[in-house]
């Protein structure tokens, strides 16, 4: 049984950091694709960062690059993603999702929603201005 939990979200203010973070168990984890998104009422959901199964390879919207950054711990099964320098517009729910990738794709980053397979319940993120 795959599982994505997500941790970390809360309320905070304008400026301030979270963490949060994705707990993923029941696949291989090291050689999964991890991305993370949002969705923010009545707004289509947004990709906000992915990481290749290697690690080597991150990437992002401009709406979110240099405040946020995503890892991984292949060890520990889990993806994280640093907020810092949030903002009101930042405000949605969050999850984390998976996606196989294989040997030749180790480098791989995948920003679309539908290429991921398995998603987390997401967590919420608000930000008060």
């Amino acid at each position: 049984q795959v599982q994505l939990v997500e941790s970390g979200g809360g309320l905070v203010q304008a400026g301030d950091s979270l963490r949060l973070s994705c707990a993923v168990s029941g696949v291989t984890f090291s050689t999964y694709a991890m991305g993370w998104f949002r969705q923010a009422p009545g707004k289509e959901r947004e990709f906000v960062a992915g990481i290749s199964r290697d690690g080597d390879t991150t990437y992002y919207p401009d709406s979110v690059q240099g405040r946020f950054t995503i890892s991984r711990d292949n060890d520990k099964k889990t993806v994280l993603l640093q907020m810092n320098g949030l903002k009101s517009e930042d405000t949605a729910v969050y999850s984390c999702a998976a996606t196989f990738s294989s040997d030749l794709s180790s480098h791989h980053v995948y920003p679309r929603a539908d290429d991921y397979g398995f998603w987390g319940q997401g967590t919420q993120v608000t930000v008060s201005s």
